[in-house]
């Protein structure tokens, strides 16, 4: 089971708020939330990669249901990137490295900014 963490956007109060699953092992990296057909405003999923970069950070959307929003954050959880990735598209790669990738419910894309800075916490 996945754990849960608490996202917090230190630069903007998030309502309502929202929790992640914690996806750090590469098999569930590489399943994300495929096979999914929605996901709930309050919830969603984040990727730790093991370094921080653009090449792993990519996602893909192939098998991805529904669309979602991708906020990509660095190694400090500074946003560098965000997109309303859409369903079975092949690739979204960051435009700067990143470390965590936060796929959440697409109407969640504008409650993150570039320069955000985004912290976890158990749930």
């Amino acid at each position: 089971m996945t754990p849960l963490v608490r996202v917090q956007n230190e630069s903007r109060h998030l309502t309502p708020p929202l929790s992640a699953g914690y996806c750090e092992k590469f098999l569930c990296r590489l399943v994300g939330l495929t096979f999914r057909s929605h996901i709930a405003l309050d919830e969603g999923l984040l990727l730790v990669q093991k370094h921080v970069s653009r090449l792993d950070a990519a996602i893909h959307m192939l098998t991805v249901f529904t669309d979602l929003a991708v906020i990509w954050l660095d190694g400090e959880g500074t946003v560098v990137d965000k997109i309303r990735a859409k369903a079975w598209c092949p690739i979204y790669i960051p435009k700067f490295p990143a470390k965590y990738v936060l796929e959440i419910h697409p109407d969640r894309l504008e409650d993150f900014h570039i320069g955000d800075k985004v912290t976890f916490t158990d749930a």
